[in-house]
C-alpha cells in the first residue's frame, strides 16, 4: 500500500511540474507601440493612455506580425506598409470583465474589441487602443496579444488568436452594413448557440443566421452570411463553455447600455415634442 502511495506521489508532483505555470498577477501593465511610429507620435500616444514613457514595460509590434493575422483577411489598403496602433493593458482581478477604451479608431468599436477579446481568451482587463492619427484599428488585437502574453508567460492558443481577428474584421464589415450594436449583438448570438451549431450542416445553419439577422430587422447578402458560417465553424473548435459564459454577461450588459439609450432617446423625442407643441400654440395664440 505505502508503494503504491509512493507511486502516485511521485507521479502528481511529476505532472505539477510540468503543467504549464499560468498565473495571472492582478495590475500587470503593459503598453506596445507601434514599430513605424516616431519619437513625437509615441509621446502623442502615451498622452492619450494617460501615461509617462518609461514607467510601463513597453514593447513593439511590427507591420509583419500584424500581417500574420491580417493578410488575407481585410483589403492591403487596411493592413498597410507601416505599424500604427497602439495598445496599453493592465491585468485585473478574476471576473472584473473587459474595459476597452478608443481613441483615434475609425473602424471598429470599443465592443467589437471586447467581444473579440473574449474570443482569444482575455476576458478580465483594462485595454485602451490610441493611435496618433486615424487609423481603422483592426491591427491593434496583435499588441494586444503580445502584451497580454508577455505579462502571463503564456502563449494563447493561436486558433483562438486568429478566429478573433477574423470575428473583430467580419463584425466591423458587418457593421457598414447595419449599425454597430447590432452587429456584434448578431455575432454574439451565433457565440451562445455554438452547442447546436457544431451539430447542424452548413445549410441549417444558414437558415440560423439568416434567423437571427430577422430578429434584429436585417436581410443579410449571401457573401456576408456565407462569412459568418465560416466565422461560427472556426469558433466551434475552441474550448466554447468559458466563453459563452462571458458572451453571456456581455450580452446582459449590451442589452441594458442598448435599453437607457432608447430611453434617453425616446425622453428627448418627448421632451422635443412638448416645446414644439408650445411653439405651436403660441403661433396658433398670435396668428
Amino acid at each position: 500500500m505505502k508503494k503504491i502511495l509512493s507511486i502516485l506521489l511521485a507521479l502528481s508532483l511529476l505532472l505539477a511540474m510540468s503543467a504549464p505555470a499560468f498565473a495571472l498577477s492582478e495590475g500587470e501593465e503593459r503598453v506596445v507601440v507601434g514599430a513605424d511610429l516616431n519619437e513625437e507620435q509615441i509621446q502623442n500616444v502615451y498622452s492619450q493612455f494617460g501615461l509617462t514613457r518609461g514607467t510601463v514595460t513597453e514593447l513593439t509590434v511590427s507591420n509583419s506580425e500584424e500581417r500574420d493575422y491580417l493578410e488575407g483577411l481585410v483589403d492591403e489598403s487596411i493592413i498597410g506598409t507601416n505599424s500604427i496602433s497602439c495598445v496599453y493593458i493592465k491585468t485585473l482581478a478574476a471576473d472584473s470583465g473587459l474595459s476597452v477604451t478608443a481613441s483615434n479608431i475609425t473602424w471598429c468599436t470599443e465592443d467589437m474589441y471586447k467581444a473579440a477579446l473574449m474570443t482569444a481568451g482575455i476576458y478580465d482587463a483594462e485595454v485602451k487602443v490610441a493611435a496618433p492619427f486615424g487609423v481603422s484599428g483592426t491591427a491593434a488585437l496583435t499588441g494586444i496579444y503580445k502584451a497580454y502574453e508577455n505579462i502571463t508567460g503564456v502563449q494563447l492558443q493561436q486558433s483562438a488568436k486568429e478566429t478573433a481577428t477574423d470575428e473583430l474584421v467580419i463584425t466591423a464589415e458587418l457593421a457598414d452594413q447595419l449599425n454597430e450594436v447590432d452587429a456584434v449583438a448578431i455575432v454574439n448570438e451565433l457565440k451562445l448557440i455554438l452547442d447546436e451549431t457544431k451539430t447542424m450542416t452548413d445549410d441549417q445553419l444558414r437558415e440560423q443566421v439568416v434567423q437571427i439577422a430577422a430578429q434584429y430587422g436585417y436581410t443579410l447578402d449571401d457573401d456576408t452570411i456565407s462569412r459568418l458560417i465560416g466565422l461560427c465553424r472556426d469558433l466551434e473548435g475552441l474550448s466554447t463553455n468559458e466563453l459563452q459564459e462571458k458572451v453571456q454577461q456581455f450580452k446582459d450588459a449590451l442589452t441594458s447600455v442598448t435599453h437607457y439609450a432608447q430611453q434617453v432617446q425616446g425622453f428627448g423625442a418627448k421632451v422635443a415634442s412638448f416645446f414644439q407643441g408650445v411653439v405651436d400654440f403660441f403661433k396658433n395664440l398670435f396668428g
